[in-house]
């Protein structure tokens, strides 16, 4: 069987990795694009880090409908932006040529509570021409399918309490200022608070409006409610802001934020549900102190009591790793904007990736060619 093929969209912090174990997992990256004037024109291995110049130049982002109209692409990897309204121009280009596409775009994990108005769409176009579209990433092991797998030993299960911690530093200028790094509180208020501070009507005027600014575990909890087959009666968000206890310099910020001014936030959402299971996640993101860093913690209260705590996760890594490993479940999986917990469970890939597509994925999935991406004849 060929290999998988690949196109990266977003040649920045990210892309370095899920390029890096793309290749070392059998992919052939066949088109690279950006929106950075000075990337165009560059091998991918300027990005890779890798001597060896691997043919594959970084096109403007404008030319990736045209490219993607002329050659056969398996799947598009697109690491840019954390909002899906943002994103959603890409993954039509996508999901109109045919074209599957994973992002680490964090409100794709599921933003079906968020923009349903954009996920309905993305879906009916994606179907229309028989591909897939999904968001995936740290969030998709580490904040789903880890809490789903634990939930399964669990007799009872009364709240499921999340707080995980991430350096802003290591996703780019736009994930900073989306968590109001940089900013004084007044304007953090103002900015980034405001947004929370209102009736649930009004939310739900404006998730319905595609106008809904949501944090991460937003996403994570409805994935989660519908992962473990919870039915939401309400779902509430406060965003709480991070302050510098002493100047930090920012590297992505290209600034020194002061004492008292803000690092980034902690989001906090609050999920009821039918069943009478309470889920209370909190993400942390900002810029780090010297003497702080990364850490995933999770508690499930009932019967039994069960809490995991991963410190110093390699949160960029991880991120990386989960995306390239779920490739052959979006290659596999049904046609639309298909969100991971439709997918199982993330698993190690120890071979190259074709090789799953050809032995176990299309024996278990792919043989209703009508619903699913199948490469079985390819």
């Amino acid at each position: 069987m060929r290999k998988i093929t690949m196109v990266q969209y977003g040649c920045g912090k990210m892309s370095k990795y899920t390029m890096q174990y793309a290749l070392e997992k059998g992919v052939k990256i066949v088109g690279a694009f950006d929106i950075d004037q000075s990337k165009i024109g560059k091998d991918i291995s300027s990005i890779i880090g890798c001597r060896e110049n691997l043919n594959v130049k970084i096109q403007d982002a404008k030319d990736f409908d045209k490219f993607l109209k002329k050659h056969s692409v398996d799947i598009a990897v697109v690491t840019t932006t954390s909002i899906f309204s943002e994103n959603y121009p890409i993954y039509e280009i996508c999901a109109k040529n045919g074209v599957n596409a994973i992002s680490t775009c964090e409100e794709a994990f599921f933003a079906q509570n968020s923009n349903p108005k954009l996920a309905k769409k993305l879906d009916k176009i994606a179907k229309e021409n028989g591909c897939t579209i999904c968001g995936s990433g740290y969030q998709d092991v580490f904040w789903g399918n880890l809490i789903s797998i634990l939930a399964g030993a669990t007799h009872k299960i009364i709240n499921i309490r999340g707080k995980s911690s991430y350096n802003v530093e290591d996703y780019g200028i736009s994930l900073a200022k989306v968590h109001g790094a940089g900013l004084s509180q007044k304007d953090f208020e103002k900015e980034i608070a405001i947004n929370d501070e209102i009736s649930e009507e009004e939310r739900k005027k404006l998730i319905n409006a595609g106008k809904f600014s949501p944090s991460y575990m937003w996403n994570v909890n409805g994935w989660l409610c519908s992962k473990l087959g919870l039915n939401i009666i309400s779902q509430t968000q406060k965003t709480v802001p991070q302050i510098a206890k002493r100047d930090i310099h920012s590297k992505t910020l290209e600034m020194t934020i002061p004492k008292g001014y803000c690092t980034g936030m902690s989001a906090i959402v609050t999920t009821k549900t039918k069943e009478g299971i309470t889920i209370v996640s909190e993400c942390i993101g900002k810029v780090y102190d010297k003497d702080e860093f990364d850490c995933n913690d999770w508690t499930i209260e009932g019967e039994p009591n069960t809490r995991v705590v991963i410190e110093r996760p390699a949160t960029v890594e991880l991120t990386c790793a989960s995306v390239i490993n779920r490739i052959v479940e979006v290659l596999c999986a049904e046609s639309g904007y298909t969100t991971t917990d439709k997918m199982g469970e993330n698993y190690y890939k120890a071979l190259p990736l074709n090789k799953y597509i050809e032995e176990v994925a299309c024996e278990d999935m792919c043989c209703d060619k009508e619903h699913h991406n199948c490469h079985c004849e390819d």
